[in-house]
């Protein structure tokens, strides 16, 4: 009879040693060099002598920077708002079990497997007004109709906010419905017994106790918000002028586009902190929750 292997605890540390030291490199080691890089003498070039808070009092004294931020300040407000109500509306529809329910679920998901880049690509000839909707309604004789919130600067950034919900609104549903589909049915029948209609159910009992999951869902379409770049760069690149630039953007044009390497990575560490202002907090709670 053969005998049982030894147990080998190091083994499972052994073959996740190397993905541990990659990812800490990859991912806290280049964080930390962009840092110290914000704190450098750094311009076209990287350069390490130390230049104290130079890059940060250039950064808060450009009125593009403060323009990103004003502009972050209203597509973040839309987009989280809106995807948050639509994919809320959605998971309620769908938790009413009807019949094409698997099939609208896929439909509603569909959006965010593609990338930003092929959604901004995409609502780029959509709202183009040589090529999308305002030509399509032209060509259907509604010649007075007039869709140019593409080009317009006052209402461009409504056009980043529209494309940015119909990709994520279908992922805060998925995550709604995961919690309704959580909850107690005996509560719903209770409530059913008692002579609550299905709104007083929904508004009352089922969307209070979803409380941990809009939190989570905040926190993950915030996150989402304060990075968007890819879908900016290929919807709008920011324009018409800077009306949709965005810190994401911005950041990259000073690193990438105007030789400011230092500046960029300024603007860098500044949205890594909003983030970490969000995230840290909600990490802090779920830890303090468990113990």
């Amino acid at each position: 009879m053969l005998s049982s292997s030894p147990s080998t605890p190091w083994l499972p540390k052994l073959v996740l040693a190397p993905s541990f030291v990659l990812a800490m490199g990859f991912i806290y080691g280049l964080i930390a060099w962009n840092g110290y890089l914000s704190f450098s003498a750094s311009r076209l070039l990287p350069n390490y002598e130390w230049a104290g808070l130079v890059h940060y009092q250039s950064l808060w004294a450009s009125e593009r920077w403060w323009l990103a931020l004003r502009n972050l300040a209203v597509f973040g407000g839309l987009f989280i708002g809106g995807a948050m109500a639509l994919g809320l509306l959605m998971a309620v529809l769908l938790d009413q079990k009807i019949r094409a329910e698997g099939a609208l679920r896929t439909v509603f998901l569909y959006p965010m497997a593609l990338s930003f880049i092929v959604t901004g690509t995409a609502w780029k000839w959509i709202l183009n007004p040589g090529l999308g909707l305002e030509k399509v309604l032209h060509d259907l004789g509604f010649t007075t109709v007039k869709f140019d919130w593409l080009i317009d600067p006052d209402k461009a950034l409504y056009c980043v906010v529209i494309a940015a919900i119909w990709q994520s609104a279908g992922f805060v549903m998925a995550l709604f419905l995961a919690g309704l589909r959580a909850i107690d049915e005996s509560i719903v029948k209770a409530a059913q017994v008692d002579g609550a209609s299905l709104p007083q159910i929904y508004a009352r009992i089922l969307i209070p106790s979803l409380r941990p999951v809009f939190f989570s869902t905040l926190m993950i379409v915030s996150h989402l918000a304060i990075k968007s770049f890819d879908l900016v760069m290929a919807l709008t690149a920011g324009g018409p002028g800077y009306a949709t630039d965005l810190p994401a953007t911005f950041m990259y044009t000073m690193a990438f586009t105007r030789g400011q390497i230092g500046l960029g990575a300024a603007s860098a560490t500044m949205m890594l902190a909003t983030i970490a202002a969000i995230v840290v907090p909600y990490l802090y709670s779920e830890l303090r929750a468990k113990r």
